[in-house]
């Protein structure tokens, strides 16, 4: 009974992370865990096609800190629209910005495409940062702020200073919000500012 209870459970989860998808018929759990062309890895780089031409971004962690969403991680390079450079050379570029995400809303909405498989090159070692001011009637300057990193704990720290005043906005970013921000380097919306 227990390997029984055992092997449900790891199917439950085998496919839920296989296809984000768990199925059920007449109160009986049904699998469909399989990979496609769509399934989305950590590594993976997407193309953004803008007006004139196109930028990239890879998925490089989830966040269990800030609900569990996915960390990407955008490269400051433009490219010709419809070109298909390098993927290698690009995941190893100058990276703009990281920021917290849902991708496959992304993919369906077509804002962005999954460009192919690379490997994750360098140290992921950056700082979010959230204010407890925001939604909070627009306060323009907040010393209220929280910061972290990667699926390391919240950290109260008041008014930002040093290393913490070049942290990413940690919010969960709608998918025209990240491609709003690698068009114009601005953060979609509201956000108060530290300074």
């Amino acid at each position: 009974m227990v390997r029984l209870i055992f092997t449900m459970i790891f199917m439950y989860i085998y496919s839920f992370i296989c296809t984000g998808q768990i199925k059920t018929f007449e109160n009986k759990i049904l699998f469909s865990a399989s990979f496609n062309k769509d399934s989305v890895f950590m590594g993976d780089p997407f193309v953004v096609k803008l007006e004139d031409s196109q930028k990239y971004f890879q998925y490089v962690a989830d966040d269990m800190t800030q609900l569990n969403s996915r960390v990407i991680r955008t490269f400051k390079k433009k490219y010709q629209a419809g070109s298909d450079p390098d993927l290698t050379e690009i995941v190893q570029g100058e990276i703009d910005f990281y920021a917290h995400t849902s991708i496959n809303p992304g993919i369906k909405m077509g804002l962005w495409e999954k460009a192919g498989k690379a490997p994750i090159y360098g140290n992921i070692d950056v700082i979010f940062r959230q204010s407890k001011d925001y939604g909070e009637n627009k306060v323009a300057i907040s010393e209220r702020w929280y910061v972290w990193r990667i699926n390391e704990e919240f950290q109260y720290v008041g008014k930002l200073k040093r290393e913490n005043r070049n942290a990413e906005i940690g919010t969960v970013e709608p998918p025209f919000g990240i491609v709003y921000r690698m068009k114009t380097g601005m953060f979609y919306g509201y956000y108060p500012g530290f300074e």
